[in-house]
């Protein structure tokens, strides 16, 4: 049972939180009264942090899964000494502050991930599970554990109810992912009422065994603080399979008229219930924001522990890096992003003329890239055959020894991206993960957290219009661009042939500050004469003029471009002068300056056409209102590719008819 310093110390927590919220007139106290004793122990007596040094690459991770209970980490940052002063807590939810509603990693000190949307948390800490073991396998040395630490998570009913934490939790137990260890807030109570209204017949305890967990309870979380201790000391003992602790607790504990109801999940006491709620715990201090010098002193103590095994870990630092100076040097370019000198001269060419397929020029250009950095790393749910994700010549992922790079997800996508999040977050290894572009749809809310967190996640998504054919409209994506499109932070890159592909992966391996997806072909397309390397990093280049003025501008993106150079020789030996102009990406090309984007766009060309197998939304700012999109707003059809694209007015003919029509 807690000593009254324990007790004093969960109860700082507590009432930080329930203080906070109540400053801000919003957010959710029922989480951080609840789990205050579970957070405490998991800090005070087994996290190994250092807040003096928030990015310790050897610390142990804490993600907030349930990140509606912001108060609460927050009440935790603060006492354990990060960058996080009362004031910014009596900021909570305020425009600017540094306590947003929901944590957001970047932006806090101390924070992990940004959580909110229930199960990305929990999916995100398997990712770091995997970074951690395949960084120990890259760095580790007898003698030297440069890495080897543990990624913890916090979740709720709401997170084991999403179907992303299914995903995740399956592909954790069957990877045996020993370094993992989710505590979970059983208070049985969501927004709607008991848990019972649409989770009663799930037993997690047995659901978590079948998936490979070891699976621990504690009955009595609101009071019993040894057994939370000793069963997060089984859960570190284990070291084949994930754990997860089942912990028993109150919502809102403490709360006189709330407690064990869904009115304290989401709304702030009020002034008479957070009084009631102080003296039910036996609070004394009268002020808001009190850190009694007692609890602060007990916080700090567990705060020295971790600065003292940081100390020891940069001492093995400095004597692994003597000892192994050429993984030293590795760990560096790790660290800073670097890529090898030299890769760019290894890179697969093709000669104008041939013909291949943008997925397969990335399979090869990804080999070449993977052969010379270590820490790149990804996979596909379950189709790797067909986006062709796979690393020649290595491993599969092995969690036990951290050895191989290449990830199977199975038909998990959803978890797939948050898992990728996680990677990205904890830092050093680099992910790509793939799919087909329709799917990306089932990546979606991973892959907003993504962006919003500028996550370095590669996205490698083939199969990217009618062209892919026969396997008909529900494979065939159409809205998918345009809804990439609109997703603020997101890079997409749509390259035309295997030059436009080989200059997109440098760029995304290049860009540090957010996702960049590149979208892929089936089908064979020609290596195209003019085709640039600069010019992709530029969004959008002149690949073809004509030799006299041109009377139209022919503006596409992918598997379109060659459509539109066909045209354009087709437009030419009937008398009409066009410029072609491929735009692999829309956000490179409005990063640009107004004299660049004019010299491409040439205002002077009244006609402007854009053709792209996709739907139509969005090319008007590209194009002006005189201008022509040809694109897809409809579903397509099931026929081999090049008659879908046919079919459906993709056609050499077509374009040169619409350009005559208006010329």
């Amino acid at each position: 049972m807690p000593t009254s310093l324990d007790q004093l110390c969960i109860d700082t927590l507590r009432t930080l939180a329930i203080d906070t919220i109540q400053a801000a007139r919003s957010g959710h106290p029922g989480l951080p009264l609840g789990a205050a004793p579970m957070a405490y122990v998991l800090w005070q007596r087994h996290l190994r942090h250092d807040p003096a040094a928030s990015d310790w690459p050897d610390r142990d991770r804490f993600v907030l899964s349930a990140g509606h209970g912001s108060a609460l980490l927050y009440a935790l940052l603060h006492s354990s000494g990060y960058r996080l002063e009362l004031d910014d807590l009596r900021a909570f939810r305020q425009l600017g502050s540094r306590t947003p509603g929901h944590p957001e990693q970047g932006w806090t000190d101390g924070v992990e991930a940004t959580t909110g949307p229930l199960g990305q948390g929990a999916a995100s800490s398997v990712g770091m599970a995997i970074a951690e073991r395949m960084l120990a396998h890259l760095f580790n040395r007898p003698g030297h554990e440069i890495v080897g630490h543990h990624s913890y998570a916090l979740v709720s009913d709401g997170d084991l109810m999403e179907g992303v934490t299914a995903e995740a939790a399956s592909l954790a137990g069957h990877l045996g992912l020993g370094k993992l260890i989710w505590l979970y807030d059983d208070n049985r109570i969501t927004i709607d009422g008991d848990t019972s209204l649409a989770f009663a017949g799930e037993d997690v305890a047995a659901r978590f065994a079948a998936y490979g967990w070891h699976v621990v309870r504690v009955e009595d979380g609101d009071r019993d603080i040894d057994a939370i201790d000793a069963a997060i000391s089984a859960a570190r003992a284990e070291r084949k399979r994930p754990s997860i602790i089942l912990i028993r607790t109150t919502i809102g504990f403490g709360s006189p008229n709330r407690a064990n109801t869904p009115k304290v999940h989401g709304s702030p006491l009020g002034d008479e219930e957070l009084q009631r709620t102080k003296q039910a715990l036996g609070w004394t201090e009268a002020a808001p924001l009190a850190v009694p010098e007692a609890a602060r002193t007990h916080f700090a103590a567990a705060t020295e522990r971790g600065r003292a095994a940081h100390a020891r870990w940069r001492d093995d630092f400095e004597s692994w890096s003597k000892e192994h100076p050429d993984l030293a040097l590795m760990w560096d370019d790790m660290r800073n992003g670097r890529i090898p000198d030299g890769v760019e001269e290894l890179l697969p060419h093709a000669a104008p003329g041939a013909a291949i397929a943008t997925r397969k020029a990335s399979r090869d250009t990804l080999n070449a890239l993977a052969a010379h950095i270590p820490w790149l790393a990804g996979g596909s749910a379950d189709l790797a055959a067909s986006v062709l994700t796979r690393l020649e010549g290595e491993a599969d992922f092995d969690a036990a020894t951290g050895a191989g790079r290449n990830l199977h997800f199975g038909i998990r996508e959803h978890a797939m991206g948050a898992i990728a999040n996680g990677i990205a977050l904890h830092g050093g290894m680099r992910p790509y993960v793939g799919t087909f572009l329709v799917f990306s749809d089932y990546m979606r809310p991973a892959l907003r957290l993504a962006a919003m967190g500028g996550l370095p996640v590669i996205y490698l998504w083939s199969h990217d219009s009618i062209g892919l054919g026969e396997d008909g409209p529900t494979h065939q994506p159409v809205e998918q661009l345009a809804s990439l499109r609109a997703l603020p932070g997101l890079t997409v890159i749509r390259p035309a042939d295997a030059t436009e592909t080989a200059a997109a992966w440098q760029l995304a391996l290049a860009r540090r500050e957010g996702p960049t997806a590149l979208i892929l072909s089936r089908q064979a397309l020609p290596v195209l004469a003019g085709a640039s390397p600069e010019g992709v990093g530029r969004g959008a280049y002149v690949l073809s003029d004509a030799p006299e003025t041109p009377r139209a501008l022919l503006l596409a993106t992918g598997s379109e471009v060659s459509l539109a150079r066909d045209a354009q020789v087709r437009l030419a030996e009937r008398g009409s002068a066009a410029r072609v102009v491929s735009m692999p990406s829309w956000e490179l090309f409005e990063a640009q300056d107004e004299a660049y984007r004019r010299a491409v766009l040439a205002p002077e060309i009244e006609l402007k056409v854009a053709i792209e197998a996709g739907v139509s939304q969005g090319w008007r700012r590209w194009v002006g209102e005189r201008g022509v999109v040809l694109g897809l707003d409809r579903f397509g059809t099931s026929a081999p590719g090049a008659e879908a694209m046919a079919a459906l007015g993709f056609s050499v003919e077509r374009v040169a008819r619409e350009v005559e029509a208006r010329v």
